[in-house]
């Protein structure tokens, strides 16, 4: 039953996320104008609203008119839900899991955000890092200090990285990292940093070997960086210790 209920949390909450990533970098309300379709700006149904169920049962397009929905709106929701249950799985029903589905809320609107724009909002980095601090001040998960040195190190590494690239990494990626050690601390946000490093030379790689993308084409960073985030928030503390059982011994 509580797998069912956190998909359909997920699906819910996947929906909003989807008005989030639209119209927060078009400067746009969240809750005025209601949903409506962006091509004969009709105002949608609750029963056009339905996360997936909808999207299904009207072929992907508006009723009105016709014309077809981004299949965005479809996946958001779903890596949404699939997401929730991978929290639920690693923190139970728990504080933790609702500091988790917080977190990963915001990671998901970053992401697609500068995935489309190629930007990452202040706005959001104010609300995500504000977020944190209130967040692990109530559950006592990090003391503040370590907050601080975690926001210090991560802004600061990647604020090293951008200097010595010249602009190859964007300050938005440098608050980014900043805000992430609010939430996790500076261990998990070195690690982090780390796998994103990683993940991004190898999603590079990928998309140049596909020819999705070209040498000279910019790849947005903030991609990588959350969904270093997001295993470095699920399996980072195992990470840790399996590598200083082997490495450091």
């Amino acid at each position: 039953m509580q797998y069912f209920l956190i998909v359909l949390f997920g699906l819910l909450i996947g929906s909003f996320l989807n008005v989030c990533i639209y119209r927060l970098p078009r400067g746009e309300s969240l809750l005025f104008p209601p949903s409506h379709c962006m091509s004969c700006s009709r105002r949608l149904k609750p029963l056009d609203l339905i996360p997936v169920v909808s999207f299904i049962l009207l072929g992907g397009k508006c009723r009105y008119c016709g014309t077809p929905f981004s299949s965005r709106y479809i996946v958001v929701e779903l890596l949404t839900a699939c997401l929730y249950i991978g929290c639920l799985l690693i923190f139970g029903l728990s504080a933790g899991l609702i500091r988790s589905l917080i977190f990963v809320s915001f990671l998901i609107v970053i992401t697609f955000i500068d995935y489309d724009h190629q930007l990452i909002l202040d706005k959001v980095l104010i609300w995500f890092a504000g977020a944190g601090v209130l967040i692990n001040w109530i559950t006592g998960s990090l003391p503040l200090g370590n907050m601080v040195l975690a926001a210090l190190l991560g802004g600061g590494l990647l604020l090293l990285v951008a200097v010595v690239s010249r602009g190859g990494m964007g300050g938005g990626d440098v608050k980014f990292a900043a805000a992430l050690g609010l939430w996790l601390g500076w261990q998990l946000t070195l690690l982090a940093l780390l796998l994103s490093f990683f993940l991004g030379g190898l999603g590079g790689a990928i998309l140049m070997l596909l020819k999705i993308k070209g040498r000279k084409d910019f790849i947005p960073f903030g991609p990588f960086i959350a969904l270093g985030a997001f295993i470095s928030l699920l399996y980072g503390y195992r990470i840790l210790a399996w590598y200083l059982a082997n490495f450091l011994r």
